[in-house]
């Protein structure tokens, strides 16, 4: 992909910018900015270079329709605090705007397109949406790795017409992705978990032929303890995959690559129950699991001391309820003491929640917040933001 910063004159250029910055909004209030955040260096770099800035976002699924209550307003009076220069939201619809109203000395300002999905032909990658869109700009620089995966307007079909380049902060993803699939530093571990095995197998199998040791965690191991003969008395389990967990490990004995899964657990008879310590042979039929036992956690903590490389998307247990966080916790804190010694890469909403819980979002080498993006590229599937960037 051609990086933005190869390009050595950006002074007066109108940049078409796609940003991810679908935030969650409670009263017309950002409540996580971590988004944001994270695209800062971007939008700092291309204003030191006094760039003419058009942003392109959303916020929500309107599907097609314009509602107030999604509006890009908050993000614009966030950033315009944040970065101390006026940010301009657009208010009229997108056929109805004249590029002239970008061609005014304006490098004191940003614009700041209404969010994006107000309008259908953006899910649809419409052809002509896509045009009106690039008549605002000179150059298309795509810094939402998070939407990569979807092939909309103004991700895909927009890179038909504009010269197109990657931002900083998906360039920096692209290359984290690349360090736990193709250019990795091994030996390597994967901590994968959450709620239903059958929405992570694709990862799972893609990883298998890299990977020494992949570590199955949160809910999803539930259905490899029973698989392997264990009570899980009341605990969530995905029904019919048996064969999913078979494929797992028929997999992993052709490519050398351990499958690892609790070997104790922390019960509780409710989910705001307090933590009861289990071997896996202990557990009663009105026992749920909540949670990896120290047992499982010295495990983990074991093979990342003796890896150089850790992926890890899903927590280890129901950690909302903080009695069935540590697992998930110590995780964390594991990553984190091993500094440099490790390169560590983390993704997933319920991974950042944990990360943040205890401050170390910036602790680890890179937290993807790209969700869908993040696993599909780890199931090896072609992502079209990346694609487009190709060509």
């Amino acid at each position: 992909m051609k990086k933005i910063e190869d390009l050595s004159d950006l002074n007066k250029k109108k940049i078409l910018l796609r940003l991810d910055l679908n935030v969650p909004l409670k009263d017309n209030k950002i409540t996580d900015t971590t988004r944001i955040d994270k695209i800062l260096p971007t939008l700092k770099y291309l204003i030191e270079k006094k760039s003419q800035l058009i942003i392109i976002s959303h916020i929500g699924r309107p599907n097609g329709r314009i509602d107030l209550k999604l509006s890009m307003l908050p993000v614009c009076e966030y950033l315009s605090a944040k970065l101390k220069i006026e940010v301009k939201l657009i208010y009229k619809k997108i056929f109805d705007i004249n590029p002239s109203l970008f061609t005014e000395n304006n490098s004191n300002k940003i614009f700041f397109l209404e969010n994006i999905r107000f309008y259908e032909q953006e899910e649809r990658n419409d052809e002509e949406f896509a045009r009106k869109l690039s008549s605002f700009g000179e150059i298309f620089v795509n810094d939402a790795f998070s939407c990569s995966h979807r092939k909309h307007a103004s991700v895909d079909k927009i890179t038909k017409f504009l010269p197109s380049y990657c931002g900083i902060q998906m360039n920096a993803e692209v290359n984290a992705l690349k360090k736990v699939t193709t250019d990795i530093k091994k030996p390597i571990a994967c901590i994968v978990g959450g709620s239903k095995i059958s929405t992570k197998i694709s990862v799972i199998k893609n990883l298998i032929p890299r990977f020494e040791n992949i570590i199955i965690v949160g809910a999803m191991a539930n259905n490899i303890i029973k698989y392997k003969g264990f009570n899980i008395g009341n605990s969530i389990i995905e029904n019919n995959c048996n064969n999913i967990v078979e494929e797992i490990f028929s997999l992993a004995k052709q490519n050398t690559c351990e499958i690892i899964f609790p070997k104790d657990v922390a019960v509780g008879k409710k989910l705001n129950d307090k933590a009861k310590i289990k071997d896996l042979s202990n557990i009663l039929d009105d026992d749920i699991i909540l949670d990896i036992g120290p047992e499982t956690i010295n495990l983990i903590n074991s093979i990342l001391d003796n890896s150089k490389t850790v992926l890890w998307n899903g927590p280890a247990g129901y950690f909302e309820n903080s009695n069935f966080a540590i697992g998930s916790e110590e995780i964390a804190k594991k990553i984190v003491s091993l500094g440099n010694k490790i390169y560590s890469v983390a993704g997933g909403g319920d991974t950042i929640a944990v990360i943040n819980k205890i401050n170390a979002f910036k602790k680890l080498d890179f937290v993807s917040t790209a969700g869908g993006a993040f696993l599909e590229y780890l199931e090896g599937k072609e992502i079209p933001g990346i694609r487009a960037l190709k060509s």
